[in-house]
């Protein structure tokens, strides 16, 4: 199993493009920002005013003042540092799941719209704690550690000018530990972010393994395989954990290592403010509040402690999210493939016009790999139905996603009727589309969300009309909820999970409908119905079939064979039994026979499989 690591996008190691996508992500939230700082700001007077306060009070005890005044500020002052604090909290709450909503929104549509092949180098799982995990890293780095930075600087420079106010020799002791105690922690912040990118990279590996587990869950049961997957899965938790323990234990330091040099400031005010007050330097009230301050000054410093350690997380994140950024959207097409122009309309280039759809010179291959079709030259009519059939390797796959634009050519022209693909956007071609994928995965929502995938506007007579066809019309009535019941890869089998998707395909209405083994997983019954539905379809558009069975290959009005990136051979299925032996290998392996008794090659008219098929559907139903 392979590594959640592998393949990942590359993106800059400079703070540069991390601190800008916070800045991309905060900038639309200035005002909130602003609100939230300002909260703070009158937070921190509140609590900078409190030891004169207390001060004047410890005056009025000595003195013949009376307390009244001084109590009532204090109160007061207590009152307006809770509501902006109150404030502050609810504010930064607004903008940071501001922050994540956007940053989730920003990767969403990176990869929906993002290029195929550089889309799937990396694991699922792996992507998906990109939206999950590191989001929530980088709310705190741009909400809370930059806002609770600005407040615990004017907190700490605040202290500072009223500590000056009351003692100038004190301050200066104050200000040499605060010194001693930025240094130390600013050479431990590297180690911090590299410990922070580490034990983050880790958690992605840890969910891409277990997404690849969880998806072959049954071929590990059935080879009796958990205890090295659990093995391997727990190797991969270890390695985690072991990462954000190292993470863990460099923040304690950093953390642990501003809170001690506070303390020792404090010892060192505290004897050297005893001996000024025993020379008659400073009284005790003043020496009482400029303790009060100082104390105060460990909140700022472990506040920024905290938020510079928060800040070094979300800029790992950061990283991590712009490397999302790195992947290609489909948008930003090669320049050898011709400038983007704007969506088109589908009657600005139809498929109906004549002259179908023409592939010339065609060399293909997968990023890093060896070409997969080379100078494929091939001409497919606006209506019939064409069938790509080859060994496995040989590029049938392929030349449906270079149909479909999943894969761009490295040389050579596609057309779409008269239209060259390079001339209009991905979107435009795809709409002559209806694609029914091997695996024929189900789209998170109901059965009536699948089938409306494509056509948006289909009626439940459609539905139905098109169920019935596929034998599909039991099911829905044995779900709960019908058209309207949740469905998932667990709810429904394989065979039920491709006939939905020849139903969505076939409810779609488009000119061109690309099927790619879609009768591998269903029985002869409905084979012979996704039979007639090709045949149907064939009348006025386009089938193009990759397929190994027998109905959906003989019958064809063209037949493509391929072999190791090379068109061999095309024609139908009688011509190439003269002309092609790599067409007769391929029946033979198919067990379809090509010889009659007496030595003869056995002629099969388009006819013969649905009327073999038909013999079945009646055998089923206790007919002669």
């Amino acid at each position: 199993m392979g590594r959640g690591t592998t393949g990942k996008a590359a993106a800059p190691d400079s703070d540069e493009p991390r601190t800008r996508l916070l800045w991309e992500l905060i900038r639309p939230r200035l005002p909130l920002f602003a609100l939230a700082t300002l909260a703070g700001l009158i937070a921190t007077g509140a609590r900078l005013g409190t030891p004169l306060a207390t001060k004047h009070i410890l005056d009025s005890v000595n003195g013949k003042a009376t307390m009244t005044g001084p109590l009532s500020i204090l109160v007061a002052l207590v009152a307006v540092g809770a509501v902006a604090q109150w404030w502050q909290m609810v504010t930064l709450g607004r903008l940071s799941e501001g922050v994540v909503y956007d940053a989730r929104r920003r990767m969403n549509l990176r990869f929906l719209y993002a290029r195929l092949t550089p889309l799937q180098k990396s694991p699922v799982g792996e992507l998906v704690t990109r939206v999950t995990s590191d989001s929530l890293l980088l709310r705190d780095a741009a909400s809370s550690s930059i806002v609770g930075g600005v407040n615990g600087i004017v907190m700490l420079f605040g202290a500072l000018v009223m500590m000056a106010i009351l003692d100038l020799t004190l301050v200066a002791v104050t200000i040499g530990a605060v010194i001693v105690v930025v240094i130390l922690f600013g050479l431990l912040l590297p180690a911090i972010a590299q410990s922070q990118e580490q034990a983050q990279a880790a958690v992605g590996e840890l969910g891409a393994e277990l997404d690849g587990s969880l998806r072959a869950i049954k071929s590990i049961k059935a080879a009796t395989a958990e205890e090295r997957v659990r093995s391997r899965l727990d190797e991969i938790a270890e390695r985690s954990r072991d990462l954000n323990m190292k993470a863990v234990r460099r923040q304690a330091l950093a953390i642990t290592t501003s809170w001690t040099g506070v303390q020792a400031a404090v010892l060192v005010i505290l004897a050297v403010g005893a001996v000024r007050v025993a020379d008659g330097a400073m009284t005790v009230s003043t020496l009482v509040a400029f303790l009060l301050y100082a104390f105060q000054i460990g909140d700022p410093i472990g506040q920024l402690s905290t938020s510079l350690t928060g800040l070094q997380a979300g800029l790992a994140a950061a990283r991590r999210i712009r490397q999302i950024d790195a992947i290609p959207s489909e948008s930003e097409r090669p320049t050898a493939l011709g400038p983007q122009v704007p969506s088109m309309n589908d009657a600005d280039h139809p498929v109906g016009d004549g002259s179908g759809m023409l592939l010339r010179g065609v060399h293909a291959a997968y990023p890093g790999g060896d070409p997969v079709l080379n100078g494929i030259d091939l001409r497919m009519p606006n209506r019939g139905h064409v069938a790509l059939i080859g060994p496995s390797g040989a590029g049938k796959t392929t030349l449906l996603s270079l149909l479909l634009r999943f894969l761009d050519p490295d040389s050579g022209e596609l057309r779409l009727g008269t239209t060259a693909y390079h001339e209009v956007p991905a979107s435009s071609t795809r709409n002559h589309f209806a694609y029914v994928e091997q695996e024929s995965p189900l789209i998170p929502g109901t059965l009536r969300e699948n089938l409306r995938l494509i056509n948006t506007e289909a009626t439940d007579a459609e539905m139905y009309e098109v169920l019935d066809r596929l034998s599909l019309s039991g099911m829905v009535r044995d779900l709960p909820g019908g058209l309207d019941a949740e469905i998932s890869s667990t709810s429904l089998s394989g065979g039920q999970r491709q006939r939905v998707a020849v139903a969505r395909a076939l409810l779609a209405h488009r000119p061109v409908l690309l099927l790619d083994e879609a009768t591998a997983q269903v029985d002869a019954l409905t084979e012979n119905a996704i039979h007639d539905a090709i045949v149907d379809h064939a009348r006025t558009g386009l089938v193009i079939t990759i397929a190994h069975r027998l109905s959906t290959v003989v019958d064809a009005d063209m037949i493509v064979v391929l072999q190791d990136g090379h068109l061999i051979a095309q024609g139908t299925h009688d011509e190439l039994l003269d002309s092609s032996p790599l067409y007769r290998d391929l029946l033979s392996a198919l067990r379809i026979p090509t010889e009659s008794g007496d030595g003869s090659v056995a002629r099969l008219t388009p006819v013969d499989v649905p009327h073999r098929l038909g013999r079945h559907r009646r055998v089923a139903h206790g007919e002669n």
